[in-house]
């Protein structure tokens, strides 16, 4: 019988990895292949939001081969294999819905993983909140898990009062060093603000990042565009705002 497909990917992932095998995948590790996994999600994200379905088939499987390759190195290093990572999101899953697996009532989402950071050993609020987010997103979620401990301003104002602040710091770095130091923090207070306002940061440069590109790219295919000056260019730039 042929194999499931499920079951070749394993195969085929065990035979890349083998003495035999790819010597590229071969000499791959967790660290090395992490940055590869967080770009296929993004490019998962991206297929989603250009609604294009062929794109999306094979951006999950890339995504899924990511999955499959950190399991076989942890399988190869005595860890864990593929079945045990399947088992365990199923556990998963179902002790936090035991009102559709169980007779239980249905949970409280967050105070669910409450529970599930307390058992492990870092305590702090904000455990598991994984550094390889995009770092407005991270943010994001670090603020919010302070706020839970009451750690946060009370509206927008204060947020707010804190950007100006660290605009004016920006403008006041000597140095390199420091200027990148303040353009962080600036970024930080920015996010905050936008969470205080109801504005998902993340989604809203995405959404920003996809209107000056539609925009450029509206201006960039005018006539003797690459020999006007910044003044002509910023008057296209206005006419494709329009648009």
């Amino acid at each position: 019988m042929k194999d499931q497909p499920i079951t070749a990917l394993l195969s085929l992932m065990a035979r890349l990895r083998s003495p035999d095998g790819c010597p590229w995948d071969r000499t791959q590790n967790f660290e090395t292949i992490a940055p590869y996994t967080i770009e296929e999600a993004h490019e998962v994200a991206d297929a989603i939001a250009r609604n294009d379905m062929a794109a999306l088939k094979d951006e999950l499987g890339d995504l899924l081969f990511q999955v499959v390759f950190h399991a076989q190195m942890a399988d190869e290093a005595g860890h864990f294999g593929f079945d045990d990572v399947a088992r365990a999101i199923v556990s998963k899953m179902e002790r936090r819905h035991p009102h559709v697996f169980g007779d239980g009532e249905r949970p409280d989402w967050e105070a669910t993983k409450a529970e599930e950071r307390a058992k492990a050993d870092d305590k702090s609020a904000l455990a598991g909140v994984a550094l390889g987010l995009p770092a407005l997103m991270r943010a994001e979620k670090l603020q919010k898990r302070a706020a839970r401990t009451g750690f946060d301003w009370p509206d927008a104002e204060g947020p707010l009062a804190k950007v100006h602040e660290e605009i004016a710091e920006v403008q006041a770095a000597t140095s390199t060093a420091h200027r990148e130091e303040e353009v962080g923090d600036l970024l930080f207070a920015v996010v905050n603000w936008a969470r205080h306002l109801g504005v998902d940061p993340e989604v809203a440069l995405r959404s920003a990042n996809a209107k000056f590109e539609r925009r450029f790219r509206t201006i960039e295919v005018a006539d003797g565009f690459s020999a006007m000056t910044l003044d002509e260019m910023e008057a296209e730039w206005v006419k494709a705002k329009g648009l």
